[in-house]
């Protein structure tokens, strides 16, 4: 397997984003969910995106989003990924020129069921929570997360911290991992050096894995 996937979720600050490359970020996850505690405009993204390197991913991150806002946001942002973090059915991730992640929020082993309809994709499994779509901060259970493999690429999210990524690298060997409360000093307000340790340490257990 390559090398670990690592990126950066709900963003909202420039210096976030630039310190997340300069630690070696893969992706930069921008949360254009109006309802999210990270919510940025796809505007106020593209702000950011403009000053950070051409290479990498800056992923749009969307709930139950209808398409016109979607397309509205590539255009008006530079993203070049798309994350869909709702309820969305298989058909509404199709007919994109972007690379697409699909959201899993994992309550028990039945959460995964669903993930051979939308085909070999890239998945991220979150922590499944009644009232919020992502960055709650709480963990699920890692061997769901092992078994969810043989549906795809899969990207672990859901109480990610410097602490424990390791852990989870080393047990679940994913194609990725994803953090946005971990490394926060508040909802959209990043801790650079919990930045830096959260990649540092993910990246030394792939190594060793």
């Amino acid at each position: 397997m390559g090398e670990l996937f690592v990126k950066i979720c709900g963003v909202t600050i420039l210096d976030d984003a630039l310190s997340a490359v300069e630690c070696g970020a893969d992706a930069i996850g921008f949360n254009f969910y109006r309802q999210s505690k990270r919510y940025i405009s796809p505007d106020r993204a593209a702000e950011i995106i403009d000053r950070l390197p051409a290479n990498g991913m800056k992923i749009g991150v969307f709930v139950n989003p209808d398409r016109e806002y979607v397309n509205a946001a590539i255009e008006n942002s530079g993203i070049n990924g798309l994350q869909f973090s709702g309820n969305e059915l298989p058909e509404a991730l199709s007919g994109y020129h972007l690379p697409v992640i699909k959201a899993i929020h994992v309550a028990n082993a039945k959460s995964i069921r669903g993930m051979k309809s939308f085909g070999a994709i890239t998945f991220l499994l979150d922590t499944f929570h009644e009232d919020d779509f992502g960055g709650t901060g709480k963990l699920f259970d890692w061997d769901i997360a092992v078994e969810a493999k043989r549906f795809g690429k899969v990207i672990v999210a859901g109480g990610l911290t410097p602490e424990n990524v390791a852990d989870v690298v080393r047990k679940i060997r994913p194609y990725g991992v994803d953090v946005s409360s971990g490394v926060e000093l508040r909802p959209g307000v990043k801790d650079h050096k919990k930045i830096k340790e959260f990649i540092l340490r993910a990246r030394e257990a792939k190594i060793t894995e």
